[in-house]
């Protein structure tokens, strides 16, 4: 659940937990110093209640017997103050023992600590009936009794206007430099990924820039040699076979040239088609091997119309084949970039195959699709023949691989058609998978990015 709800890019990650923590942090900050605030206010109001509470001891004192009941109810007492006059005091036996702490908080020990005058004849201290709560009892002159009930009001940490406020722009402050710095930081791990990708399309893809801090250059620097090295393995893999493919066609003109010679008609001919068929095989591997698509540059081209144009070169390739064996269904333009020799030469490929091998060929373009497709297109190559069995739908990918049961000599396939345009649809960022058609027959799923 946890994984569904994050974002997918390492610096959106990066940035949530960051900002997490940074909250973490705050609170805990705040919550510090709301403890400070509530041993301030604390000692504040004490100090408060205990001078007001003194106040009026003092009040009551001077003002005339007559009049105290009066001048006692016109007082204004602070909350956590309750004093009245009664003849008896409201500190009885029984009642808890004051706490030592909120004693010295309330400071009561100035009671006895004035002037003669303003001493109370007695005094009495005890806890009150809830904890944090002191009951104070003293005796005036004439024998009266003025009991004030002091205790502190519940602390209020939290309480302040802008609170909420401040908490808010700060962390908007703190949220916007960590998206700027995540983004920065990241951003070469995104360089990185982009030039990955571009080389998996283009081996010659230019180096990425050895700059920026001590790990990021070190791994372009890494990359850089990767890609040197792979570059230097394909140039010479495609120099071994060029060397290998000259060296063979000497040695099979001189022995085209020496079966021209056969009196028998018939070994001759055969001679001459493997002759043939050799020549084809050396062409291929050197096609598949160079990939002279990969030099071609990416240009917007018009899906639907290349499809139409190889379904009219493979018919007229095949005037014996009936109209219907060859058909496209799909946007009459469909606008993409890529290279228009190299998609061409993987279409035929695949409308070749499908009409050597299945007697039709039928193409369905689909625009793109929605949610993770959104990116996507698909192109359907169809036909009619005897399908491929499911073990092998991705073996025939691998150059030279050809099944007896549907593929033959005869009709003068290599193996390296479909690898072929496996590789150029990969290059595009594509793909193409064989899949076997429910009603008979197999179809081409090429997918390829808009």
């Amino acid at each position: 659940m946890i994984h569904r709800l994050l974002p997918r890019s390492l610096a959106g990650r990066t940035a949530v937990f960051l900002t997490l923590a940074l909250m973490m942090v705050q609170a805990a900050g705040l919550t510090i110093h709301a403890l400070d605030r509530v041993d301030l206010q604390r000692f504040a109001l004490s100090r408060e209640i205990s001078a007001r509470a003194f106040g009026v001891w003092r009040t009551v004192l001077l003002a005339p017997p007559d009049r105290r009941e009066a001048m006692l109810y016109d007082i204004d007492l602070p909350p956590g103050l309750i004093a009245d006059l009664s003849d008896l005091p409201a500190v009885r036996p029984g009642m808890p023992r004051a706490s030592a702490s909120l004693v010295r908080l309330f400071r009561l020990d100035l009671v006895t600590a004035g002037p003669a005058r303003f001493r109370p004849r007695e005094a009495l201290v005890a806890g009150g009936p809830r904890p944090g709560m002191l009951v104070l009892a003293m005796q005036l002159p004439d024998g009266l009794w003025l009991n004030m009930r002091m205790a502190l009001p519940p602390p209020r940490p939290w309480h302040s206007e802008t609170f909420l406020f401040a908490f808010a722009l700060m962390t908007g402050a703190a949220l916007a430099l960590i998206l700027w710095a995540t983004r920065r930081l990241t951003r070469p791990v995104s360089a990185l990924a982009r030039a990955a990708e571009r080389l998996g399309r283009d081996v010659n893809a230019p180096p990425l820039p050895e700059n920026g801090p001590l790990e990021v250059a070190t791994a372009a620097r890494a990359f850089n040699t990767m890609a040197e090295r792979i570059r230097r393995f394909v140039g010479d893999r495609t120099q071994m076979l060029a060397a290998i493919g000259h060296d063979l066609r000497t040695p099979i003109t001189r022995l085209r040239l020496r079966a021209e010679f056969l009196e028998d008609e018939e070994q001759r001919r055969k001679m001459l088609a493997d002759l043939d068929e050799m020549e084809a095989m050396v062409n291929a591997t050197l096609a598949f091997a160079r990939d002279d698509s990969a030099t071609e540059p990416s240009v917007p081209l018009d899906l639907a119309a290349l499809c139409r144009t190889v379904l009219d070169e493979a018919a007229d390739a095949r005037p014996e084949l009936a109209p219907e064996t060859t058909a496209y269904e799909g946007p009459e333009r469909l606008r993409v970039r890529g290279r228009p020799i190299a998609l061409k030469r993987a279409l035929a490929n695949l409308v070749g195959n499908a009409l050597n091998y299945g007697g039709s060929a039928r193409l369905r373009l689909e625009g793109p699709g929605t949610g993770a497709e959104a990116a996507l297109l698909r192109l359907r190559v169809e036909d009619d023949g005897p399908g491929i069995p499911e073990e092998s739908l991705e073996t025939v990918f691998q150059p030279f691989r050809r099944l007896e049961t549907s593929r033959n000599r005869e009709t003068g396939g290599t193996g390296l058609g479909l690898p072929i345009a496996r590789n150029i649809l990969r290059a595009h960022g594509g793909d193409v998978v064989l899949r076997n058609r429910p009603g008979g027959g197999l179809t081409a799923l090429v997918t390829l990015p808009v």
